[in-house]
């Protein structure tokens, strides 16, 4: 299939008839700001993380490199090889060709900044100078200021999104991160992340999801892909994709979730280590996965982890040991019901021994005895909740469904109702 660049294809839509399909009043005004706070950073992609070249992930907008291979039905401009941490880039081209961005802050309710803080601080982790760290985050609050759109509510009615987790923008004791969301102005807005601080008092942090592998044009080809999940065939019980991880609390839980895995005839472990791994192929990651009924979820490096939407994407339905995995996250995106109709959850400390029981929790146990049409519904639930945990094709135009974009300017757009500014 001829492969067309994302950005040439995007200079094709109609601005004028998207913006007229957005309803309710909500409108968003997307500053046009200085390059060095978003895609001038770009130009030194091969050292925007200590440990990755992301050359190849912030390609195509942050999509990074299509998966033609992907499967046989699919179109192949859908499916890319999307990095866990650039959730910031695909916001931006997704909000760069959106209905309800308007061109002239006079008429705009919400206000979008474009700072790519997660790459920013990627990129400086290492950095040993504290105030070379923090320089970009605290030149982003002085252009803010001098804004008069900004002095008009100071900030409230702006956002800004970020592809890291909030802990490395809270450093504390001269330690990891920079200091972003310490700034006073910086408080002031909401911060879209792909993990917030659960026990955070500003209130102004909010969960998005970490991006997957699928990015549709249409709500046809989500459509065609749910089907295809509902019919997959699923021999595994369970399954787990992860390695160990260091420190105390961390590598029990990890070694534990191996341990059950391994030795479970009804469990496929796909462990990752050092080096070149199947676990971070696409392919393999899904693969496994959707021939699973359920897929483990052990924190990672934090509380959340990407292969949690990989999961959903996958039709899997996805087992929880921490509430701030899923449940303290991302109240925006998941039902605010009963977490029990789309995932399973067992409390870590069951699956470590000295917790006061006779012996430690059995995953397989615990899956097996959950009745098949209970199961049956459970994975109902989580495809159908495909469609807002996906980030759309940047160049979507008549997109069909909701897509984890609009649930969150939805959101965004209620919170500033409620606020009254």
């Amino acid at each position: 299939m001829e492969k067309q660049n994302v950005d040439e294809k995007a200079k094709t839509t109609s601005k004028s008839s998207a913006i007229s399909k957005c309803e309710g009043g909500m409108s968003v005004y997307l500053y046009d700001m200085p390059a060095e706070f978003n895609k001038g950073l770009l130009k030194d992609c091969s050292h925007l993380n200590a440990y990755t070249d992301m050359c190849p992930h912030v390609a195509n907008r942050g999509l990074g490199q299509p998966l033609s291979y992907m499967v046989e039905s699919a179109v192949a401009t859908t499916w890319f090889a999307t990095h866990q941490f650039i959730a910031e880039m695909i916001f931006h081209a997704r909000m760069e060709n959106h209905p309800c961005r308007v061109l002239d802050p006079i008429n705009a309710k919400l206000f979008y900044v474009p700072f790519y803080g997660g790459l920013d601080a990627s990129s400086k982790f290492h950095d040993a100078n504290l105030t070379a760290r923090d320089e970009l985050a605290v030149r982003l609050a002085d252009y803010l200021r001098s804004k008069p759109w900004w002095e008009r509510h100071h900030g409230k009615d702006h956002f800004l999104v970020l592809g890291r987790t909030a802990w490395d923008f809270l450093r504390r004791n001269n330690d990891f991160g920079n200091s972003l969301l310490n700034l006073p102005d910086v408080q002031n807005m909401s911060v879209l992340t792909v993990e917030r601080n659960p026990w955070d008092r500003v209130h102004n942090q909010h969960g998005i999801p970490y991006p997957s592998y699928f990015h549709p044009y249409t709500s046809h080809e989500m459509m065609t892909w749910q089907n295809k999940m509902r019919q997959s065939s699923r021999p595994h019980l369970f399954s787990f994709i992860g390695g160990p991880r260091r420190g105390v609390e961390k590598a029990a839980v990890r070694d534990e979730l191996i341990r059950q895995c391994s030795e479970s005839g009804r469990c496929k472990l796909l462990k990752c280590g050092k080096g070149p791994s199947k676990c971070h192929d696409p392919i393999e990651v899904l693969k496994v996965m959707s021939q699973s009924q359920f897929c483990l979820q052990a924190p990672g490096d934090s509380f959340t982890r990407r292969s949690t939407f990989d999961s959903v994407l996958a039709g899997c339905i996805p087992v929880f040991f921490s509430p701030h995995t899923v449940y303290t996250q991302y109240e925006w995106f998941f039902p605010a019901g009963d977490a029990r109709e789309y995932s399973v959850y067992i409390d870590e400390n069951a699956l470590k021994t000295g917790n006061g029981s006779k012996r430690v929790v059995s995953i397989e146990e615990e899956l097996f005895k959950i009745e098949r049409e209970k199961v049956e519904r459970m994975r109902s639930a989580v495809i159908n909740l495909m469609p807002r945990l996906t980030y759309a094709h940047p160049n979507a135009t008549d997109l069909g469904f909701q897509d984890a974009v609009d649930v969150a300017l939805e959101a965004l757009w209620a919170k500033r109702l409620k606020l009254n500014v």
